[in-house]
C-alpha cells in the first residue's frame, strides 16, 4: 500500500470519508513511520509505513480507504542521546499526540521503557533494542460526526453558577437505581436520576475530574492500586475509555458527547479539571508512551546545562514546554477541540502556574494567557485556574490575569481556621464572605473571580474535616507519609467514627456551618460532590489511588445523611433566591448614591459597628453582617435596578451562645429567621420578637428584614424546599436525634 502526501494540518488522524491524513509533529525526528494494527490484541503491527512528507517540520501522508476504527501508532526515528536531552526509540511504537480515541491503554511490562532498566548505574543513558509492540498504546482513527440536535451551552453567567466537583466513576459507581454495566459510566452521568440529584440540589455546573484519558502508574499497579482520580494524563483529545460502556474507540466518543447533550439539556454546565502541566512519563526513568519518543527535546522542560534531567515543577516528574510554539499548540488545539467538538463549557486547569513559567518565574502576561486571550473560542468559555504548583513562587492566588476565575486557597484556609475556632480570624473572614477584594479588586475582576470551597478532591471530606485531627492514608501503601499534614480541621473530641452523642450531634452542627458560610458567601461555590450526604473517606485525605469503596459515593443515606442533603438543598436555595448573596459587583461598604445606609455593614455582638480594634481583637470568634438589599450599584441583564431583601448574617464560632444585639430597622420592619444552623432541619420561617438573638454556641444565622404586615410568610422559591424531605437511594437506617454539644474547640479558651 502506498501513501499519498498528504496534508500537514490538521494535526493527527483525519477521516475524510475517503481515508485518513496522518499528521504529526516532530522538530528533531530524522524519520516517522505509521504502524496499523489489525486488532488492539495484535503483538505487531500488520503494516508499517514511512510518512513521505515533511513540511514546516510535520511529517504527514494520507491512505486511501483506512476506515474509522483503524489502530494505529508511529515508530519515530531519531538519536537516543539522553545528555543532549534527545530519547528517540524506532523500537517502541509510540502513541500520537493528538489520538482522538484509544484502541489500547498501556499494558506494563520493561519493553515500554527506552531503556534497560536496573543495568547500571545509569540505565537511562544506554537504549533498549526490544519491541514494545505487543504492550504499547494505540491511538483509533474517529468519525466524530455527532446528532447534536438543537443542544445549546446554558451560559450560566459566573455570579449565578454553583459547581459540583464529582469523578465521572466514584458519582454513580455505587447507585442501585442504575443498571449495574451503567454504574460509573459517562451514560450514568447523563441519566435522569443522576441528573436529578443535580437538579434538586441545585447546583448549575458539574466540574469533572479528568476524562482525558490517563495511564496508570506502573508502581501503583504492581501495588494493586490505581491512578484513580486521573491526573496523569497520556491523551490530550481522547476521553478516558475506562468510563465508557461502550465496546468500540469510537462509540466511547459518542457516548462522552451524549453525556454532554444531556446535561445541557439539564440547564447543566460540563466543566472539565485538565492537566496541561505534565504528563504519564515521567521523569527520565520513566516509560516512553508518547511524547517522550516523538520528540523530547521539543515537548517538555528540560534542565537547561543538564537537559538528561527535567524540570519538574508538578511532582510528577516532568513539566510540559509551553515556550515552544507547537506545545502551546496542542494545548489551545485540545481545548478547541473539547469546546468544539465535544460542546464543553470551560476548564479547571490544573497546578496553572506551571503553564505560567515563561522562564522560571511565573509570568501572567505569558504566551499561555494571551493566546487565550485573543482566542474568539477559548476567551468565552469558563477559565478556572489552581494558582499553585510546588515551584519556587509558584503560589499566585489572587495573581491571574482579567478573564480567569481561581481556587481560592485562602477562602478555604480562612473558613477552616474560623469554624476550628481560632482566633484572630474574624477580619479575614469578613474579607473572604465580602468576594476577597484584597485578591481581585485591583486587576479589574469581580467577585465572581474567586471560586469558593471547603473541601475538594483532594484533602479530607467535609465529613472527615470534622472528623479527624490527623490523615488516615494507610490504604495508599506509602507508611501514611503522603498527603497534606496541616488540614486546619478538628475532630471534635474523638478521632473518626464514635457513638458519643454529643460529638456527633456537633460534627453535624459544623459540617451545616461550613455549608451555610459557602453559599452565603460573595463568589462562586464549589460543593465536592458527596459532601452533602457526608461521604466519608476514613480519614484518607489523598486517595488519588482509591478505586474502591473508599472514594466512591455511598447512596445508602441514614436519616442524619438525608436531612443534611435538605440543608444543602435549603442553603444554595437562599442563595439563590436573594441576590445580596451572589453579586456581580464588590460592596464598597459606604453609603450608596448618597443614601444613609452602606451596601454592607459589620457588627460586633453589641450591636455596634466593628471597629479597628475589634477587628483585630485576637479572642473575637463572633461577627455580623449587614447586607443592603437595596443594590442601587447593580443592574440584571435588562438594565434594570437589582433590588432585593436586607440580610443580617450572624456567624458564632465560640462554643458558648451570644445574645447579639440586632442592627437598627426602619419603622414597620421586622427581622424574620431564615436560617439557624443549631436547628438539625430548617424550620419555618419565625419573626424575631426582640432587639436581640440568642446565637447558640457555632452556629450561622440568616436575618431578613421584612415589612410587618401580620401577614403570612409570603412564598418563595424556598417554600418548595421541604425540610427533612431527602430520601436515600438505597434503604436507610433511622438515626435517634442526639444532644446538643458543649465543649470547647482546639483554638478557644473557655
Amino acid at each position: 500500500m502506498k501513501m499519498r502526501p498528504g496534508v500537514p494540518y490538521p494535526l493527527g488522524a483525519t477521516w475524510d470519508g475517503g481515508g485518513v491524513n496522518f499528521a504529526i509533529f516532530s522538530e528533531h525526528a530524522t524519520k516517522v513511520e505509521l504502524c496499523l494494527f489489525n486488532s488492539p490484541e495484535d503483538h505487531k503491527e500488520s503494516l508499517r509505513l514511512e510518512l513521505p512528507e515533511q513540511t514546516d517540520m510535520v511529517w504527514h501522508g494520507y491512505l486511501p480507504w483506512i476506515l474509522p476504527g483503524q489502530a494505529y501508532g508511529y515508530r519515530v526515528h531519531g538519536p537516543y542521546d539522553p545528555a543532549a536531552g534527545h530519547r528517540f526509540n524506532p523500537n517502541k511504537v509510540v502513541l500520537d499526540p493528538y489520538a482522538k480515541a484509544i484502541a489500547r491503554t498501556v499494558r506494563w511490562a520493561p519493553e515500554m521503557y527506552g531503556y534497560r532498566q536496573g543495568e547500571s548505574e545509569d540505565p537511562d543513558l544506554v537504549m533498549d533494542d526490544r519491541d514494545n509492540a505487543p504492550f504499547a498504546p494505540l491511538a483509533a482513527v474517529v468519525d466524530t460526526a455527532f446528532t447534536w440536535g438543537n443542544d445549546r451551552p446554558p451560559r450560566t453567567p459566573w455570579h449565578k453558577t454553583i459547581i459540583y466537583e464529582l469523578h465521572v466513576k466514584g458519582f454513580t459507581k455505587l447507585r442501585p437505581d442504575l443498571p449495574e454495566a451503567m454504574r460509573g459510566t459517562y451514560t450514568a452521568l447523563g441519566s435522569e436520576p443522576a441528573m436529578q440529584h443535580l437538579l434538586d440540589l441545585g447546583v448549575t455546573a458539574v466540574e469533572l475530574m479528568p476524562v482525558h484519558h490517563h495511564a496508570y502508574d506502573q508502581r501503583l499497579v504492581d501495588l494493586g492500586l490505581s491512578n484513580y482520580w486521573g491526573y496523569n494524563t497520556l491523551a490530550y483529545f481522547a476521553p478516558d475509555t475506562r468510563y465508557s460502556m461502550a465496546s468500540t474507540p469510537g462509540a466511547s466518543v459518542r457516548v462522552f458527547k451524549t453525556m454532554v447533550k444531556n446535561l445541557h439539556g439539564a440547564g447543566l454546565e460540563v466543566i472539565l479539571d485538565v492537566v496541561y502541566n505534565h504528563t504519564a512519563e515521567g521523569n527520565q526513568m520513566g516509560p516512553t508512551l508518547s511524547l517522550r519518543g516523538v520528540d523530547n527535546a521539543a515537548y517538555y522542560r528540560l534542565v537547561a546545562d543538564n537537559p538528561r534531567y527535567y524540570m519538574d515543577y508538578t511532582g510528577c516528574g516532568n513539566t510540559l514546554n509551553v515556550r515552544h510554539p507547537r506545545v502551546l499548540q496542542l494545548i489551545m488545539d485540545s481545548l478547541r477541540y473539547w469546546v468544539l467538538e465535544m460542546h464543553v463549557d470551560g476548564f479547571r486547569f490544573d497546578l496553572a502556574s506551571a503553564l505560567a513559567r515563561e522562564l522560571h518565574e511565573v509570568d501572567k502576561l505569558g504566551a499561555f494567557f494571551d493566546i487565550i486571550h485573543q482566542d474568539p473560542v477559548l476567551s468565552q468559555v469558563k477559565l478556572i485556574a489552581e494558582p499553585w504548583d510546588i515551584g519556587e513562587g509558584g503560589y499566585q492566588v489572587g495573581n491571574f490575569p482579567v478573564g480567569w476565575t481561581e481556587w481560592n486557597g485562602k477562602y478555604r484556609d480562612t473558613v477552616r481556621r474560623f469554624w476550628k475556632g481560632d482566633g484572630g480570624v474574624v477580619s479575614e473572614l469578613a474579607t473572604r464572605l465580602a468576594g476577597s477584594s484584597d485578591l481581585y479588586s485591583q486587576s479589574g475582576r469581580r467577585p465572581y473571580a474567586s471560586i469558593n470551597f471547603v473541601t475538594s478532591h483532594d484533602g479530607f471530606t467535609l465529613n472527615d474535616l470534622v472528623s479527624y485531627n490527623e490523615k488516615h492514608n494507610e490504604a495508599n501503601l506509602e507508611n501514611n507519609q503522603d498527603g497534606d499534614n496541616n488540614n486546619l480541621s478538628w475532630n471534635c473530641g474523638a478521632e473518626g467514627p464514635t457513638d458519643d452523642p454529643a460529638i456527633v450531634a456537633l460534627r453535624e452542627q459544623q459540617k451545616r456551618n461550613f455549608l451555610a458560610t459557602l453559599f452565603l458567601s460573595q463568589g462562586v461555590p464549589m460543593l465536592c460532590g458527596g459532601d452533602e450526604f457526608s461521604r466519608t473517606q476514613r480519614g484518607n485525605n489523598n486517595a488519588y489511588c482509591q478505586d474502591n469503596e473508599i472514594s466512591w459515593l455511598n447512596w445508602n443515606w441514614s436519616a442524619a445523611q438525608a436531612d443534611l442533603v435538605s440543608f444543602t438543598r435549603y442553603v444554595i436555595a437562599l442563595r439563590k433566591e436573594h441576590p445580596v448573596l451572589h453579586r456581580r459587583r464588590f460592596f464598597q461598604g459606604r453609603s450608596i448614591r448618597g443614601a444613609e445606609v452602606k451596601d454592607i455593614s459589620w457588627y460586633e455582638p453589641r450591636g455596634k459597628e466593628m471597629t479597628d480594634k475589634a477587628w483585630s481583637d485576637h479572642f473575637a470568634r463572633c461577627l455580623g453582617v449587614l447586607l443592603n438589599g437595596a443594590m442601587l450599584d447593580e443592574m440584571n441583564e435588562r438594565g434594570e435596578a437589582v433590588v432585593g431583601d436586607t440580610l443580617f448574617l450572624m456567624f458564632n464560632a465560640h462554643y458558648g451562645p451570644v445574645l447579639f444585639r440586632l442592627p437598627a430597622k426602619p419603622l414597620g420592619n421586622r427581622w424574620e429567621c431564615l436560617l439557624d444552623t443549631a436547628e438539625a432541619r430548617p424550620k419555618a420561617r419565625s419573626l424575631v420578637r426582640d432587639h436581640s438573638y440568642r446565637l447558640r454556641g457555632r452556629s450561622v444565622v440568616v436575618l431578613r428584614m421584612r415589612k410587618d404586615a401580620g401577614a403570612k410568610t409570603e412564598k418563595s422559591e424556598l417554600s418548595k424546599i421541604e425540610p427533612g424531605k431527602a430520601e436515600a437511594v438505597g434503604p436507610g437506617k433511622a438515626e435517634p436525634a442526639p444532644a446538643e454539644p458543649s465543649q470547647s474547640g482546639p483554638g478557644e479558651n473557655s
